[in-house]
């Protein structure tokens, strides 16, 4: 077995932005007039996607919406996204992120990305820290209506790795998932793949239950052992 392919997870393992989120769901709630109780966020919210984030917290509050409705909410907040990240002097990337995808990139293994965020998103992000041209496919929020711990994405990036290079033939089994979440690691892992627990947003000891390794933050991950494992 080799390992052909580094899948990562956006939110929570790219870009530290859960205060973004925070900020901007709250402003969504002011607007129908209702307000988050203290804690309410990080009980309903974190480690999810928007959308579900979204739909239980006005569900909480009495407030039931359509798909439709729900989903030009979620465009309208990833327009205030990228607004908040263009405010910023630097994106608060992850400490020894650009480092590994280097090391990912120099040995010739594939980077791709599957999360609930949007594409538009998930580009701004890549295209302003320079780091799109490593990636080679990007699987969104538009790509499949299922999210974490449902398994659509990570078989969907595997389908497309292929498309984009057929020579590879790769397998579930050959990839690597960089995951934040239990969700996360479970749909990673529910296809096949190995996966690395980073405690970013969870404790560290959540995680390693469920990884097949676990660390605080990138610089822990050490390359050459991930490589010989496979």
């Amino acid at each position: 077995m080799t390992l052909k392919a580094v899948v990562f997870d956006f939110n929570g393992v790219i870009i530290n932005d859960e205060a973004i989120h925070q900020r901007l769901i709250e402003e969504i709630l002011l607007s129908e007039n209702l307000f988050i109780k203290k804690g309410e966020y990080q009980k309903v919210c974190i480690g999810r996607s928007s959308r579900t984030c979204l739909y239980d917290l006005l569900s909480n509050h009495g407030r039931v919406i359509n798909e439709d409705t729900l989903t030009k909410i979620l465009l309208k907040k990833a327009q205030n996204y990228i607004l908040e990240l263009e405010k910023l002097d630097g994106l608060p990337l992850y400490r020894g992120l650009n480092d590994f995808i280097f090391q990912i990139y120099n040995s010739n293994v594939c980077l791709g990305i599957v999360s609930d965020a949007t594409r538009k998103e998930i580009e701004f992000v890549l295209e302003r820290s320079q780091l799109k041209q490593f990636f080679s496919v990007m699987i969104s929020s538009e790509d499949t209506t299922s999210i974490k711990p449902e398994t659509d994405g990570y078989k969907l990036v595997v389908q497309r790795l292929n498309q984009r290079y057929p020579q590879i033939n790769l397998q579930p089994k050959e990839c690597l998932a960089i995951e934040n979440t239990p969700q996360g690691i479970r749909a990673a892992r529910r296809v096949g793949m190995q996966v690395v627990g980073i405690a970013n947003t969870y404790p560290f000891h959540m995680l390693q239950r469920q990884a097949n390794w676990t660390v605080d933050y990138f610089t822990d991950l050490e390359w050459e052992r991930i490589q010989e494992f496979f």
